[in-house]
C-alpha cells in the first residue's frame, strides 16, 4: 500500500493585491476642480484588495487560508499584515519590500454606487518567481482575483494554473473589473484551467461579448469551465454547471458601501464547496456573506464567521427560510 500523502497546510491560497482603501461617503462626492471644496459625510480607512478581503472572509469561515504578496515598508503595509493576521490569514509569505509604496484605493461612495481611484504600488508587485511549486503544493485550492490588476502575474497565469492543476489543486477565478476595458489579454488561456469562474454580471457580459447573461454563461461553458457563478448585486446570484442552474435572492440592505461584498461572496461559496456541500447551499452561503458585507462599511466589518453561518443554516432547516 502506498503511503498516504501528507496533509496540505492550507485549504485555500491566493495572490494578494495588497492595498489600503480610503472610503469617502456622502450625498455628493463628485469632485469639482478649480479649488472647489466640498464637505462629505464620513470616511473609513481599511485594508483593501479583493484577494486580501477574500482571504479574510475565507479564514473567518473556518478555511485555512494563506496569501502571497508584497507590501511597502510603510504604515499602510504594516496595517495590511496586521489585519490579515487578525482575521486568521497566514501572512508569512507577505514580503515587505522597501522599494515599494503600498497601494491605495480611493472609493467615492454615493448611494448604492461608487467610483474608485487606484494607485497600484504593491497591488501588482508579485513577481512570477514568487509563485513557487512549494507554495502551490501547500494547498487544496487556488483562488485568483484581480486578474486584470495583477499585471506582472497576468502573462504567467496559464502556466501557474496548469502547475496548480498538475499538483492536484482545484482552481477558481474572479477577474474583477478591467481598468483598460479591453477584457481579453490571455484570459482565454486561463479559462479551460479554471474549475469555478466567479464574475459579476457586468464583467460576464463584457468578457463573453454577449448581450444576455444566459448567453454569457453558455459561452463560458463552451470555453471548458465546469461551474460558473455570477454575482448580480441586488438581484442575487446565479450558478450553472452546464446542465442545471441555481439562483439565490438577497434582501436589500442600507447603510453600507458594498466594498468587498463580491469577494466575501466568493469566499462563502468556496467555504461550502470545499466542504462538499450541495451547490444550492454553497450559493446561499455566498449570498449571505455578500449581503452581510454590503450592509457594512469597508470590506471586513460585515464578514460573518462559520459559526454564524452554521446558526443560520440550522434556522433555515427548521423554518424553511
Amino acid at each position: 500500500m502506498s503511503p498516504k500523502p501528507p496533509p496540505r497546510r492550507y485549504d485555500v491560497i491566493t495572490f494578494g493585491d495588497m492595498c489600503v482603501d480610503l472610503l469617502v461617503t456622502g450625498e455628493d462626492v463628485t469632485p469639482r476642480f478649480g479649488q472647489v471644496e466640498k464637505l462629505v459625510d464620513d470616511y473609513v480607512i481599511e485594508m483593501g484588495g479583493s484577494c486580501c478581503i477574500f482571504a479574510c472572509q475565507a479564514a473567518k469561515l473556518g478555511l485555512r487560508a494563506g496569501i502571497l504578496g508584497r507590501v511597502g515598508d510603510d504604515g499602510f503595509g504594516r496595517t495590511i499584515i496586521h489585519r490579515l493576521e487578525e482575521c486568521g490569514v497566514d501572512a508569512r509569505r507577505v514580503i515587505v519590500d522597501p522599494t515599494l509604496k503600498t497601494g491605495l484605493g480611493i472609493a467615492l461612495c454615493q448611494g448604492d454606487d461608487r467610483a474608485i481611484l487606484t494607485y497600484p504600488g504593491s497591488l501588482s508587485a508579485i513577481e512570477p518567481e514568487d509563485v513557487t511549486d512549494g507554495y502551490l503544493a501547500s494547498a487544496r485550492h487556488l483562488h485568483h482575483g484581480s486578474f486584470f490588476l495583477h499585471t506582472r502575474l497576468r502573462p504567467h497565469m496559464p502556466d501557474i494554473f496548469q502547475r496548480a492543476r498538475d499538483l492536484g489543486l482545484s482552481t477558481s477565478l474572479d477577474t474583477n473589473w478591467d481598468p483598460d476595458e479591453r477584457w481579453n489579454s490571455n484570459l482565454a488561456d486561463v479559462m479551460p484551467l479554471t474549475d469555478i469562474f466567479m464574475p459579476n454580471e457586468q464583467e460576464a457580459l463584457r468578457i463573453s461579448g454577449r448581450s444576455s447573461l444566459e448567453d454569457a454563461v453558455a459561452e463560458f461553458h463552451g470555453w471548458g469551465i465546469p461551474l460558473v457563478v455570477v454575482k448580480r448585486g441586488a438581484a442575487g446570484a446565479w450558478a450553472s454547471d452546464g446542465g442545471r442552474t441555481w439562483t439565490c435572492a438577497v434582501t436589500a440592505v442600507s447603510g453600507g458601501d458594498s466594498v468587498g461584498a463580491g469577494d466575501s461572496f466568493d469566499a462563502g461559496f468556496l467555504a461550502g464547496w470545499l466542504r462538499g456541500l450541495p451547490l444550492d447551499d454553497c450559493l446561499d452561503i455566498a449570498c449571505r456573506c455578500g449581503q452581510s458585507v454590503a450592509g457594512a462599511s469597508g470590506g471586513l466589518q460585515g464578514q460573518p464567521t462559520w459559526n454564524a453561518v452554521s446558526q443560520w443554516r440550522a434556522r433555515k432547516d427548521v423554518d424553511g427560510d
